[in-house]
């Protein structure tokens, strides 16, 4: 089994990163593969609405970091988010990531296990972790939660480490996960009919 990280933040080896690695330790416990790409540092514009990706299934036609994680997701059984706070909000960079990540894709994510982090110096965590929440819920995939709001907290690279709490529920949701993608990968060899959805319809306020 193998869970994709990706780690909103710019900073190497800052709060997120700490936050990750309590995640990791419990995925290494396990036996399961994690591969975290840290996109926060890179140059990643937006989607631009030119639909290559559903014409051709050839992924985004910005060939970048997404197309690098959208061939890991493919074989990941669950996608970690990990984003710091920027005007109670995820980072922009993330957010650009996200939409064409999730956009772009080829291939079905349904059942694939989500959880997010947001990281903050104080306020906004509740928001930004949200936000990263509806990627996965509009996209069949369970959401793995903890015990509490997934957050974290501290400012100065390490301050995180004085958050206890979050840190434990890091190590929460990351041993739900592992519980969740196993369940599913179970209930597939029994169930697989359950997964056959009706045909879509699309709609709108018009017609």
């Amino acid at each position: 089994m193998k869970v994709l990280i990706i780690n909103g933040s710019p900073r190497v080896g800052g709060n997120s990163s700490k936050l990750i690695q309590e995640a990791v330790s419990v995925f290494d416990s396990y036996g399961v593969e994690s591969e975290i790409m840290q996109i926060g540092n890179k140059d990643i514009r937006g989607c631009i609405a030119c639909n290559n990706c559903a014409k051709t299934n050839a992924g985004c036609v910005f060939k970048d970091a997404v197309n690098e994680a959208a061939e890991i997701f493919k074989e990941a059984d669950g996608l970690i988010v990990v984003s710091p706070v920027y005007y109670g909000s995820p980072n922009g960079t993330l957010i650009s990531f996200l939409d064409r990540l999730f956009y772009s894709r080829y291939y079905p994510i349904a059942m694939k296990v989500g959880a997010a982090f947001a990281v903050a110096r104080r306020g906004g965590t509740v928001a930004s972790f949200d936000v990263m929440n509806k990627y996965f819920s509009i996209s069949g995939m369970p959401i793995a939660s903890g015990d509490y709001w997934n957050n974290g907290f501290g400012r100065e690279k390490g301050e995180i480490e004085q958050d206890k709490e979050g840190l434990r529920n890091a190590r929460v949701v990351a041993k739900r996960m592992v519980f969740l993608m196993k369940a599913i990968k179970d209930a597939k060899k029994n169930y697989s009919d359950m997964l056959e959805d009706e045909p879509r319809v699309f709609t709108h306020f018009i017609h």
